[in-house]
């Protein structure tokens, strides 16, 4: 048994000629990254400064945080001024009697948390004004990170020199006792209706942790509630009886294909990290030294 942790920076479409100016600063904020606070503050990734836009171009954030050992968790909705969602997802957990806090409730709680909170306007990026409104030009809901939409392009195609469609940001991990935790955190969908919710903060859909293993998901949120994907991992394996990549891995070929990705640890250290879309940013490290940068199947180490 030993540490390990892996992280995500979200699953898609990911084109293998996706340019370096666009895949490089992704790849190295992975690799310095993994930690879901760090990532919400890496413009480059759909959480925390970088989050995509509601139709009405206002930012709401998701996040959520679980420890598999004591099965407390945390999780925050339509989060639009408090700079790292996680931490306040953190702050539900181990200072309140609930698990979900959203919207005014979640906003007043942060401030009388005392955390750190920031106009709206510090969270919208240039890009994603663009990318707002190419999806109201295309009258859509787009994941993000997506290149401009032709409307004569048919809608799940993939853009031949395009970004990372989805750019939620996740984390597992074990310490070398075995416990385990996850972090999930999101900016959403382009141009969503104001008040959706997606899979990040909901438990056992997109973020889940037990004793057996720690769970992130990433994709389409609608899919992933679905289909449980989350807790369907830890369950897998404890009925029937599965390692952790063989378990990851029957999930994920349970959904539609293109909708999903995600990322586990198991109490052992076993680290699984499958997806049935093009691609996705993710990384990984564990005791023994073994360390993984990758975007499509082939790693960079």
């Amino acid at each position: 048994m030993g540490w390990a942790i892996a992280v995500h920076g979200g699953a898609g479409d990911i084109p293998l000629s996706l340019p370096p100016e666009k895949r490089l600063p992704r790849e190295a904020g992975l690799r310095r990254c993994l930690d879901v606070r760090e990532l919400e503050n890496h413009p480059h990734f759909n959480a925390g400064k970088g989050s995509v836009l509601t139709t009405s171009g206002t930012v709401e954030m998701e996040a959520c945080i679980m420890d598999g050992k004591t099965m407390k968790c945390g999780a925050v909705s339509g989060v639009s001024t408090v700079v790292n969602a996680i931490s306040l997802a953190r702050l539900v957990m181990d200072k309140t009697p609930h698990i979900y806090l959203a919207f005014d409730g979640a906003e007043a709680f942060a401030r009388e948390q005392g955390l750190e909170t920031v106009e709206m306007s510090h969270f919208i990026t240039p890009e994603n004004i663009e990318r707002l409104k190419q999806a109201q030009e295309a009258d859509r809901v787009q994941l993000d990170y997506t290149q401009p939409i032709q409307k004569e392009v048919p809608k799940d195609a993939a853009v031949a020199d395009g970004d990372s469609q989805i750019g939620t940001v996740g984390c597992v991990a074990v310490d070398n006792e075995g416990n385990l935790a996850t972090a999930t955190s999101t900016g959403g969908i382009v141009n969503k209706m104001v008040g959706r919710i997606g899979d990040t903060p909901i438990i056992g859909a997109g973020t889940y942790a037990n004793h057996l293993c720690a769970v992130s998901a990433t994709g389409r949120g609608e899919a992933i509630i679905r289909g449980t994907i989350a807790r369907d991992v830890a369950a897998v394996m404890e009925f029937k009886g599965l390692s952790l990549k063989e378990a990851a891995a029957y999930v994920i070929d349970q959904v539609p294909r293109g909708n999903a990705g995600l990322i586990a640890v198991s109490s052992t250290g076993e680290v699984a990290m499958p997806f049935n879309t093009t691609g996705m940013f993710r990384a990984c490290a564990t005791e023994d030294g073994y360390s993984e940068i990758a975007i499509w199947d082939s790693p960079t180490k």
